[in-house]
This record gives C-alpha cells, structure tokens and sequence, in this order.
C-alpha cells in the first residue's frame, strides 16, 4: 500500500513538473513569437527610414543641380517650353530651336516643386544628369531630349521597385526593363520615379512608405492609382509623357481623376520584362504597361516609339508589329457601341453625362451610334474577374503585406481579405438573400479551388490538389469562353469601338479600398484583353452634384452609399470617358480617342 501511495505522489509530481514545463515551454514559444514581432517591426522601419532617406537626398541633389543650371542659364524660357504639346516638343528639339538641357531642367524644376505640393515621386533618378550629356549621339530618336516619368514598379537599374511594400525595399534592380531600355534608345530620358498604392491592387494612391499622392485639381482628393503618382505629376504639368501599368484601371482611373489621358494597350503588345508586379502567375486578368500623357497624340507617338525592332529583339515574345500610322490617322466614319451604366455600378452622374455629351458629338460628326450592354457582366465580375485575380485565396499579396505595417488606404480592404476562407463562405451564404452583391464579392475572394492554411492543413489528401488544379483550368477556360463570347456580341452588333463611362470623379480619401466594385468599368477590359484608353471631356458641375443626392445604385447595398459618398464635393474636377477596341487594334482605339478629343475641344470654342 505505501508503495502504492509513493506511485502516486510521484505520478502527482510528475503532472506539475508537466504543466509547468508546459507553461514555461508556451511562454517561451510567446516570448519568441513576440521577439520576432518587434525585431520584424524594427527592420522594417530601419528599411522605411532608409527609402526615405534615398528619396530625400536625391531630391536635394536635384534640387541643387536645378540651381546651378538656372543661375548659369538665366535667359532659359521655361514658361514657354512647359506650354508646348509632346509633339511640338520634338519637332522643336531636332531642328535645333531648343536644347535638351532646357527642356530637361526645364520639367526638373517642376517636378521639384510639383512633388512638394502632391508628394507624387518616389525618388529622382539622378542618372538622368549623365545621359544628358551624352544625348547628342542619339538625334534620331523619335523621343530626342524629351524627360519621361516612370512608374515606381518599372525596373530602373540600381533603384527599388518596391510596389508599396516593405518586404521588396533594398533590392535594386540590376538592370533596366525592356521599356526603359527603348525609350533611352529612342531618346528619352527617364528622370524620375513615381508614386503608386501597397501592393499595386488598389485604386488609391498611398502606402507606409512614400505616403499619400493628392490629386492635382483638389488637394482634398485622392489622384487614383496604381499609377497615381504619374498622374498626379503629369497633371501637374510636370512631366509631357509617363509610363504606368495597369491591370484593372491603374492608368486610366488616374487618368480620369487627375484630367489626362492613358491608354492600356492589348497585353502583349508592349513588353512588361522587368515592370514588377505584386506576385506573378496570375493568367486571368492580364496587366500591361501603358502610357500617360496630356492628350492622344503623345500616347500614339509613344506608342510608336515603343513598337520598334529594338523592342523584338529584347523581348522576342512581342509580335513584331510595328506601329500603324495608316489606321491612326484614318477619317473612315466608325460604328460606335455605346454604354451608360454596366448594370452592376450605376456611374455617378458627370460619368454618365460624359458619356450622353460625347455620344451627341460623334453623332453630329457622322458617326453611328449603337445602344450596348457588357454580356452578363455581374456574375463575371466576381466569378471571372475577382476569383481570377485572387484565385489563390488572396495568400500570395497577404505574404507580400507580411513584415511591415498595412497603409490605411489599405486597411479595411485588408480586413476583409485576411477573415477565414470558411468564414468567408458562411457570410457569403448570410448575406446572399439581403446583400447579393456582398455575397459574391465574399465568394469570390475565397480564389479557385482549395488553397492557403486549407491546402496545407489537408494536402495529404490528394484529391484536393488535383481538385484545385481543374478547378483552375476550368477558370482558365471560363475566361477564354467570356473572351469569344464578348467578340460574338460585338460582331452581333456590328460595332467597331466601344464608348464607355470611367470611375470618377476623383474620390475623397480613404474610400477606394471600400468601394472596389466600380472597377467593373475598367478590369472588365483587362479580363478581356481589349486595348483601352481614357479622354479627358468635361468637369463636374453643379448641377451634377445636386442629381448625386438621389444617388441610389444599381443593388441599393452599402457598396452603393459608399461610392456616393467617395465622390462627392467633386465640382471642377475632371471628367473623363473610356474608349475600347477589339484586341490587337490598338490603333483603332488610339484613332478614336483622338476622334473623341478633338470633337470635344472644337464643341468649348463654340
């Protein structure tokens, strides 16, 4: 019996060694947790600090190098050069009657000051100074002398492309991209990067790096995004021509809020190699580099200058189609679809009215107009769209968020992204009888098949894997049915080019990210792969303002009211419409923004 009782007290002892060594071990497992927590945190504000420090002293620079020229160059006629289109720029640049040193100053000196007021650069690329000297050797460059804006995700050698987040920052890149490469080839020089939203996966313009971009027509406003800083700094009049990417609207929705115009060529026409996105793998809706500028024919000519035999050969994977100036220039009257509203975002009311004005124009002008709707556009733009672009369930831009702090820009967007994927799906089956719109949203950012903490947790079972793989596929093709089926359509309505509304006008801060449902005017192009562009045609008015309080949308949802309230206080500020064309007639697409532009230019000197 004794024996048996010093079992126990043992066995007993044995239990509170177990629970405290339990104790000690799941403190020890917090204490590690919580010391890579706050050494994470510190590493990733010495990386802010230092990017920013970067930023800083190549602004200085700049700013002292500025000086010198301007004391050692008084007579230098800025005001003028600063007033003349891209094309005049050119024409004046090679026949001698400026030099690039003015012309180059001339936009340094602007951007300097432009950035103080909207804070829209990411850093002066200061070797632009050296190619400066020696452009004289590269006179027949279709861009000669002229700077160029770039945004801060294409490849620059020796310079970030952090695209917003922390973890990309202190890894320069070690050469320059294709685009870059060809425009140096041609002439230009690339002088400063610009500023773009965490994670590139956002309309706004903000991220814990650089900060927040304003938009240039309301400082109150935000200028959009991703490519918002080259907006913000070409519709400053800082800079003639930029280079953004897009892959839902990041050159045309800044475009529209900062009163410039973009386009988004087909993917595939100019090369992306070493424009950097979030994450890659990504095949549903496609992203491009495209160009931005003050008017259409500074598009065209950059357009033109990209398509050369230089571009072929770095990037043997671009058809080798060079520019077509015959359909750029062409007058043949067009068959024109248009549409007001998509019937899943109903436009604000400037949108639509832009899109009235400009159809009365081209119709006075001898063109046909035909009446169009998008082909089942509310279950594709959850079903295609956002399940294509987060069709891994959101985990590869949530790893790419991890180590450093989430922009507040970002934050609600965010939240919503990092709630359980079955979590996800319950609220989708809640919501679905009293918010549909919410509820698909929710079911599509659970991605494609079966993936993230899921996957791992049930990756011995291989039916899952092979489940998601098809599911994939299936996705894959969708999309490629959706494409055809959407050419048939035009076919069937015998048009050659699409008038459509684009988000605007530009919203109040902090509510892009709650009101990413309007991008169904813009994504929907990028899913289809039609060249897009933007044209800047009226500004808000007043009475544009007093229809906006009946503002109710197309579901009458919390997405509706948010998306009211992001747009209003938007009198003056830009207008603008979208122009589309079929895939690979990206000529035809600029022709008919040019069209757009000047019949509205000639209907305000009447």
């Amino acid at each position: 019996m004794e024996n048996v009782k010093q079992f126990l007290q043992g066995v007993e002892l044995d239990k509170t060694a177990l629970v405290i060594g339990a104790a000690c071990a799941g403190g020890a497992v917090v204490a590690v947790a919580l010391g890579q927590t706050i050494q994470s945190h510190f590493r990733s504000k010495d990386k802010i600090q230092r990017a920013r420090r970067r930023r800083l002293e190549s602004l200085q620079r700049a700013e002292q190098l500025v000086q010198r020229h301007r004391a050692a160059h008084p007579m230098m006629n800025s005001a003028l050069i600063s007033t003349l289109s891209l094309s005049e720029l050119t024409k004046q640049l090679k026949e001698g009657l400026l030099s690039p040193e003015d012309v180059f100053y001339t936009y340094m000196e602007k951007t300097l000051d432009v950035h103080k007021k909207l804070n829209c650069c990411t850093g002066i690329l200061l070797d632009s100074f050296d190619q400066l000297k020696g452009l004289s050797s590269n006179r027949e460059g279709l861009l000669y002398g002229v700077p160029v804006s770039i945004k801060e995700n294409t490849s620059y050698k020796n310079t970030d492309s952090s695209c917003g987040v922390v973890v990309n920052l202190d890894q320069p890149a070690q050469e320059d991209s294709v685009v870059v490469q060809v425009l140096k080839k041609q002439g230009a020089i690339p002088f400063v990067k610009t500023n773009l939203p965490q994670g590139l996966l956002n309309f706004d313009c903000s991220n814990p790096i650089y900060g927040q971009t304003a938009n240039p027509h309301n400082l109150q406003k935000t200028s959009g995004g991703s490519s918002g800083g080259e907006a913000a700094l070409i519709g400053g009049g800082a800079s003639l021509l930029g280079i953004g990417s897009d892959i839902g609207g990041s050159v045309r929705i800044p475009a529209s809020f900062c009163g410039i115009c973009s386009f988004k060529p087909t993917c595939g026409r100019i090369s992306s190699l070493g424009q950097i996105p979030i994450y890659r793998g990504q095949k549903s809706v496609l992203s491009t580099v495209g160009p931005m500028a003050k008017d259409v024919d500074s598009l065209a000519l950059c357009m033109e200058a990209l398509l050369c035999d230089h571009m072929f050969y770095l990037d043997p994977m671009v058809p080798p189609i060079p520019f077509n100036t015959q359909i750029y220039h062409s007058t043949k009257p067009l068959r024109i679809g248009y549409l007001e509203n998509d019937g899943y975002t109903q436009p604000s009311p400037s949108m639509a009215r832009g899109v009235r004005e400009v159809k009365v124009l081209l119709e006075q002008a001898g063109h046909t107009l035909v009446p169009y709707t998008p082909v089942n556009l509310p279950r594709v733009a959850t079903e295609l769209i956002l399940k294509g672009i987060f069709a891994d369930g959101i985990t590869s831009l949530l790893q790419k968020l991890e180590g450093g702090p989430v922009d507040p820009c970002l934050r609600s967007q965010v939240a919503v992204y990092k709630i359980p994927k079955w979590l996800k799906k319950v609220f989708s089956f809640i919501l679905k009888p009293l918010c549909p719109r919410t509820s698909l949203i929710f079911s599509g950012l659970c991605g494609v098949g079966c993936h993230g903490q899921t996957a791992k947790m049930f990756s011995f079972f291989l039916h899952l894997i092979f489940s998601s793989v098809q599911d994939l596929w299936k996705q894959h093709a969708a999309v490629e049915d959706y494409i055809y089926e959407t050419i048939a359509e035009w076919r069937r309505c015998n048009i050659d080019v699409l008038l459509c509304p684009v988000i605007g006008p530009a919203f109040n801060f902090f509510y892009c990210s709650k009101t990413s449902h309007s991008v169904s005017y813009t994504m929907l192009y990028n899913l289809l792969n039609f060249p897009a562009g933007v044209v800047p045609v009226s500004t808000v008015t007043a009475e544009d303002e007093e229809e906006l309080r009946n503002y109710t949308g197309v579901y009458r949802d919390v997405s509706d009211k948010l998306f009211k309230r992001a747009v209003t206080g938007g009198e003056g500020l830009p207008v603008a419409v979208q122009c589309v064309a079929l895939p690979w007639q990206d000529e035809l697409c600029l022709r008919f923004m040019t069209e757009v532009e000047q019949l509205v230019q000639q209907s305000k000197k009447v």
